[in-house]
């Protein structure tokens, strides 16, 4: 029977925020802060962490995690997931970030259905509500088919407002298919083994979004929607909602 395991990549520098995953919040490292979330939330799937130090293994080991050390040298994530899975080897993988502190079991539930069918790749996306998010290069945007297929991915503003020039208020953006990305992905394994050999598209290094690959070397990517609130921990003042969020 396929099998479908969680598996979250870890990496312990980060340039905008040095050593994010170890960072305390209310006296315990991000890092645990996602992994007893994920637990919580999706105790129907094996979870394992790969890691890429010896400091992460310790704070996941000693809370009893399934840990995988893997090569500190991995160019990105994916790589990391693909090696993990040579030892973990299930069919699907799911792949959760190590700063995502709020995600839900009804996301990893979603991807888990996306990735049972025939598409190789699954993510998803949640609906834009401010025009200055929208413009915001760093909140990365999704293009969908009538099918829930990805077409495009872009840090640019998607789609283009022409009747406006491109400039739209929060309320045109709440009314039409504007769409942020969210960073969670599920594979099967047989494209997470092929995903570090195929060619760098032409948009993946323009827009450095390596989804993009996929898209390009002719993979489709299946996406669904959630409305649950996220918040990926890139900066300090993440760190600090995040922490606003507990004490609410």
């Amino acid at each position: 029977m396929p099998t479908t395991a969680i598996i979250v990549p870890c990496r312990l520098e980060s340039t905008r925020f040095p050593r994010k995953l170890l960072h305390p919040i209310k006296g315990k490292p991000l890092l645990l802060w996602v992994a007893e979330r994920i637990a919580a939330q999706a105790s129907a799937f094996p979870l394992y962490f790969a890691v890429d130090h010896e400091l992460l293994r310790a704070a996941l080991g000693e809370r009893g995690f399934n840990v995988i050390m893997t090569s500190p040298a991995h160019a990105s994530g994916t790589d990391r997931l693909a090696e993990a899975n040579r030892t973990v080897c299930a069919d699907r993988v799911i792949n959760v970030q190590a700063d995502e502190p709020l995600v839900t079991g009804a996301q990893i539930q979603e991807l888990a259905r996306l990735i049972g069918g025939e598409a190789p790749m699954a993510t998803l996306a949640t609906p834009f509500r401010r025009a200055v998010d929208f413009y915001n290069p760093h909140q990365v945007k999704v293009v969908l088919g009538r099918d829930g297929r990805a077409l495009y991915f872009s840090r640019s503003g998607l789609p283009f407002a022409r009747e406006t020039g491109g400039t739209v208020d929060d309320a045109w953006v709440a009314a039409n298919p504007c769409y942020k990305h969210l960073g969670l992905y599920a594979y099967q394994a047989d494209l997470l083994e092929k995903f570090a050999s195929l060619p760098p598209g032409r948009y993946e290094q323009i827009e450095k979004l390596e989804q993009l690959r996929v898209l390009e070397n002719g993979y489709d990517i299946m996406v669904g929607l959630t409305e649950d609130p996220t918040i990926g921990v890139d900066t300090p003042e993440d760190a600090q909602r995040f922490e606003q969020v507990l004490e609410t």
